[in-house]
């Protein structure tokens, strides 16, 4: 796919695409999931953009997590969500809408 998207065909056939901003914006590590919770702060008067954040984000790799996830890495190098198959599918859903709309938080 041109856009960096991965697709995954589930085993009831269900076909899901996953862009890298979906994915990164849902990332289930520590870190991100306190970031959500976090209040939304007012914007800056004057916008400063990291190097990252003007950079195309994509997927650099994909590890196998056991059976049962993945280690998603993102070319602004964050690496440390994990991604579990319950989570990929219940993500594919927000795929079919018009925005992302993240699963809160699991209690720690």
């Amino acid at each position: 796919m041109n856009d960096g998207a991965i697709e995954i065909v589930w085993s009831d056939t269900a076909h899901r695409t996953y862009t890298p901003r979906l994915l990164r914006d849902a990332c289930p590590c520590a870190n991100c999931r306190e970031q959500r919770l976090k209040p939304v702060a007012p914007p800056p008067l004057l916008l400063v953009l990291k190097p990252e954040e003007v950079a195309l984000l994509g997927i650099v790799g994909m590890n196998p997590v056991g059976q049962y996830a993945y280690a998603i890495e993102f070319t602004d190098g964050h690496s440390t969500g994990i991604y579990t198959l319950e989570y990929l599918r219940e993500l594919g859903g927000s795929c079919e809408s018009s925005s992302l709309r993240v699963p809160p938080a699991a209690p720690a």
